[in-house]
């Protein structure tokens, strides 16, 4: 090979050389980084977990609900005339029967007067005429006439009763007496407002469920009801009817329960909550709500495999159907067994596989605290 071909050559093996040794130099030192990274080893991720059990649960069904009363009424008179006497207070307790406002009814009063009297003449004039008609000493027809215009004054005497009976307002049931809307001497037309009266004891809780419900209500069935103004009080009601159709629009039922009220703390028109009990939930196996995590695949838990004594296990993701919920728990109802131990905490940052560690030993929840059995329908 001539010098010249040499000079031409040399330049470019250099060059291939240069490639080569820096392509080595840098798979060499990619190694010597990479390999430390490969000897890492994540340490566990720390979680709440807790080790479920089959129980028997309490059941309630819970609805919204509104009192109303069994008895109300709008006083107002059947007839025009001017107050003479009002005799009740706002808010008063009055019984059956009693005397509340009484209307101007003098000229009934002297009408009727004068009607017994013609009634007691023509009771007169009928009685010597019968006795005349037996010896034939009247003619038949003119007693006859005589016991017809008695007839028809007994009757006036009776339409004047009713009339001044139109003129009295009475109670017509027991019950408490609302806000007053009249005033002594004020002129009432017929269906004017007077007063409300209301029977505070018993009163009706009327409340809806939907339709899926239906065959675990039935009649005198147990109904606890609470209100706002009084939250660490039960009362009990029974139910009293359901409903024989279904909303169309809605589909749901309506039940309504009587509900007494002896202290008359209660009063038409709260809205109260409903609580019907139903059988025990046998072998029911519940998770906190805190355990459950929901996705647009639906609901899922992450499940703790094989922990050791230590508690260290890897995390699974075990999708579940839910059901009730009790207070702060929910029945998982598929996709758990007794025993598994579910992440209660934690659970959000631990990616598919990954290594934990139960961060206490994991409880039974025959051991964990109970939680209040407030049950909601799903």
């Amino acid at each position: 090979m001539n010098t010249k071909a040499f000079r031409s050559i040399k330049p470019l093996s250099i060059s291939i050389t240069g490639i080569v040794i820096i392509f080595g130099f840098l798979f060499f030192w990619k190694s010597i980084r990479s390999k430390p990274l490969m000897q890492i080893v994540q340490p566990p991720m720390l979680v709440s977990a807790l080790r479920v059990q089959s129980r028997n649960v309490p059941a309630e069904l819970q609805a919204i609900g509104s009192l109303q009363a069994v008895q109300e009424v709008l006083l107002a008179p059947d007839t025009a005339g001017r107050i003479t006497g009002i005799h009740f207070e706002a808010g008063q307790i009055v019984k059956e029967g009693t005397i509340l406002l009484q209307l101007y009814d003098a000229p009934e009063q002297a009408d009727r007067v004068a009607a017994i009297a013609k009634a007691d003449f023509a009771r007169l004039q009928m009685s010597r005429l019968a006795k005349l008609a037996l010896v034939d000493a009247a003619p038949r027809s003119e007693f006859d006439q005589n016991k017809a215009e008695y007839d028809q004054s007994i009757a006036a005497v009776r339409q004047l009763d009713a009339r001044i009976q139109q003129k009295t307002i009475r109670a017509p049931f027991t019950g408490q007496i609302g806000i007053r809307r009249v005033n002594m001497g004020q002129y009432l037309n017929a269906g004017d407002p007077i007063a409300t009266l209301t029977k505070l004891d018993p009163l009706y809780v009327n409340f809806t469920v939907p339709q899926q419900e239906l065959p675990k209500l039935k009649p005198d069935q147990q109904v606890m009801v609470t209100v706002d103004t009084s939250p660490d009080k039960v009362f009990i009601a029974n139910i009293n009817c359901i409903e024989p159709r279904i909303n169309s629009d809605t589909r749901n039922i309506a039940v309504q329960g009587l509900l007494p009220n002896v202290d008359r703390q209660l009063k038409p028109g709260m809205y109260v909550n409903v609580r019907v009990q139903l059988p025990e939930i046998a072998d029911a196996i519940t998770v906190p709500l805190t355990a459950i995590q929901t996705s647009s695949s639906g609901d899922s838990v992450v499940v703790v495999q094989e922990p050791n004594a230590e508690g260290i296990g890897r995390s699974l993701a075990v999708p579940v159907k839910t059901g009730r919920r009790l207070g702060d728990d929910v029945i998982v109802e598929q996709g758990l067994k007794s025993g598994d131990v579910v992440v209660t905490a934690g659970q959000v940052r631990i990616p598919p596989g990954a290594p934990v560690k139960i961060s206490a030993p994991a409880l039974s929840q025959s051991d964990a605290p109970d939680s209040a059995p407030t049950q909601r329908g799903k």
